[in-house]
């Protein structure tokens, strides 16, 4: 059989392609809205931790904090996956896998998150602190009118690049029967017998994505050297 006619069976056949494209944005809604959940996570811990590290309160809610970022980062995405989706929602029969996932994933992506705003954070010298505190203000206006916004120009980055990462992760949803776009050529693969063509598109695809939002992250890291040095 010829490359032409392989390519034909693989995706032009019974319209075999919009495995692929549904995959992708099943994918793509999955990635976005976890990287949500891990941004308002991630951000509500690191608060939690530097306001503890800074002033000594919170100490229950850090203890927390801290058994939830052990947790998390000490185990497999792929183990988070399905308890989530065969244990905490197997109760709650009509619920939606894709929101199983984003949960799932988004809480995972809440714990390197949480170390990004983290480290952004305490990257600000103390004088600024110091300085809000000169000024009348009192720990939290100074946190959110100076320290964040020097904070958050520090990570934008870093939270590029786990936008990334968090995208290439959702590649395990498949397992529990979500048709993302790692699915989705193996939907082909299983109905041609033909296994190289169907991977080898969905690690193009996968690399096209990663390389668009990797030049997004460079541009941003270009426009925001710009701005330090003015």
């Amino acid at each position: 059989m010829t490359f032409q006619e392989k390519f034909v069976l693989n995706f032009i056949e019974d319209n075999r392609w919009r495995y692929l494209v549904e995959g992708l944005q099943n994918t793509i809604i999955i990635t976005f809205f976890a990287l949500i959940v891990g941004v308002v996570l991630g951000f509500t811990i690191a608060l939690i931790r530097v306001t503890h590290d800074r002033t000594g309160k919170l100490k229950i809610l850090n203890g927390i904090a801290k058994l939830y970022l052990t947790v998390i980062r000490g185990t497999p995405v792929l183990i988070q996956l399905m308890i989530m989706y065969y244990v905490v929602f197997a109760p709650f029969a009509g619920i939606s896998k894709i929101v199983t996932a984003v949960m799932a994933f988004g809480i995972n992506s809440g714990a390197y998150v949480a170390e990004i705003f983290r480290s952004g954070i305490m990257s600000v010298d103390n004088g600024q602190m110091e300085a809000g505190r000169s000024l009348g203000l009192n720990y939290n206006k100074t946190m959110w009118l100076i320290v964040m916004p020097q904070a958050i120009k520090n990570i934008l980055p870093a939270l590029g690049n786990e936008f990334i990462t968090l995208l290439k992760e959702t590649s395990v949803a498949g397992y529990i029967a979500i048709q993302d776009l790692t699915k989705g050529g193996d939907i082909i693969r299983s109905r041609t017998y033909e296994p190289f063509l169907p991977l080898l598109a969905v690690a193009l695809i996968y690399l096209s994505v990663v390389l668009v939002l990797q030049a997004g992250v460079n541009k941003l890291e270009r426009r925001l050297g710009k701005s330090d040095r003015r």
